[in-house]
């Protein structure tokens, strides 16, 4: 259970082939397979938490650095990807586990935390204080400013004191292959 659980933060540069190969499986069954190669890749080049038991990997979450554009900044953002808990084991609070080291992050070295959350996942990021932004979304793309209006209502943030945020106004994501948020 979550109090035997051994959680070890490292960055995607210490988890090694193996380790990472089980934090792909792990994400990909929990999101019943529908988590592409450039999803996992939205997950790498940051710090991850993983939960495991008995030398079985049992959660996984990862914070990486992006630059959202909202009131004329560009905030550092720690964007959450790849959360996930073997079915077995959720609702036991291995999920809040990862994710409260993962916000512990984005409170010590980022300006503002984000995500976007399956519909499933909605309930449980609320329950944590993260916030739905109400404003309109668009991402930066090769083509310039694009809308992405299918992700409104679907991104969330976590503010950070000291950062001024108006979660009516609009925020716009940097660019990446796959899922821009």
């Amino acid at each position: 259970m979550v109090d035997d659980a051994v959680v070890r933060v490292a960055h995607t540069a210490q988890c090694g082939p193996e380790l990472l190969g089980a934090a792909r499986e792990l994400v990909v069954a929990a999101f019943a397979g529908d988590f592409a190669d450039e999803d996992w890749e939205h997950a790498l080049g940051g710090l991850h938490v993983l939960v495991s038991e008995e030398d079985r990997l049992v959660a996984h979450g990862a914070v990486v650095q992006r630059r959202l554009l909202h009131g004329g900044r560009a905030l550092r953002t720690g964007y959450v990807e790849g959360v996930a808990v073997r079915a077995d084991r959720r609702r036991a609070g291995y999920g809040g586990l990862v994710l409260g080291r993962l916000e512990d992050v984005v409170r010590r070295a980022y300006d503002l935390g984000a995500l976007a959350s399956t519909e499933a996942g909605l309930p449980f990021y609320a329950a944590r204080g993260w916030q739905v932004w109400r404003g309109p979304t668009s991402a930066l793309t090769p083509a310039g400013r694009v809308r992405t209006e299918d992700d409104d209502g679907g991104v969330f943030v976590l503010p950070v004191p000291g950062v001024p945020l108006d979660p009516d106004g609009e925020l716009t994501a940097d660019w990446r292959d796959g899922d821009v948020w």
